[in-house]
């Protein structure tokens, strides 16, 4: 059975041309910042945790330990965009922090815009009550949430744009 499921995994990857490596999905902000990450197939997203911001260079140390512990081959860092389209100062600080983590861990690193992560994230938690909700906040479980909404959106834009799809068979 699982030589099977091993094989359908080839089958699939080399179908996708999907490389065989992990993918690191970042929910970038100032206080925290929100992980997630692919299975080795580049397939699936998974909630990886959060990084408690404690400045630049120890941020992207804990994001170099993270990229060679899960063995991460690249990322992608959500990118903030103002509703009508314009970059504003958020957005301009993930893009220095896209180039920052790409030169520090030698991977690289692409930027995906993010608009309604944030929203889906806490639409995900309308059920939840109100003080149940504001200590999933403050413990960071909406940043983990947006980081497994923008790796998902990334991995699915990307097998939407693979070679196979994008001819119109």
């Amino acid at each position: 059975m699982r030589d099977w499921f091993h094989n359908a995994n080839e089958i699939i990857r080399e179908s996708l041309h999907l490389p065989d490596m992990r993918i690191l999905g970042v929910d970038y902000g100032t206080k925290r910042i929100g992980l997630a990450v692919s299975d080795e197939d580049g397939i699936f997203a998974f909630p990886a945790g959060i990084i408690t911001s404690k400045g630049r260079k120890k941020d992207l140390a804990a994001l170099r330990a993270f990229i060679s512990e899960r063995k991460v081959g690249s990322a992608v860092v959500g990118l903030p965009i103002h509703m009508d389209g314009r970059r504003g100062p958020e957005a301009e600080k993930a893009i220095a922090f896209a180039r920052d983590l790409s030169h520090s861990a030698g991977i690289p690193v692409e930027t995906l815009d993010e608009r309604w992560t944030s929203q889906e994230a806490e639409r995900m938690m309308q059920g939840v009550s109100r003080s149940r909700r504001k200590n999933l906040r403050k413990s960071g479980a909406v940043d983990e949430a947006a980081a497994s909404i923008i790796l998902r959106t990334y991995l699915a834009t990307r097998k939407s744009h693979s070679p196979e799809t994008a001819g119109g068979e």
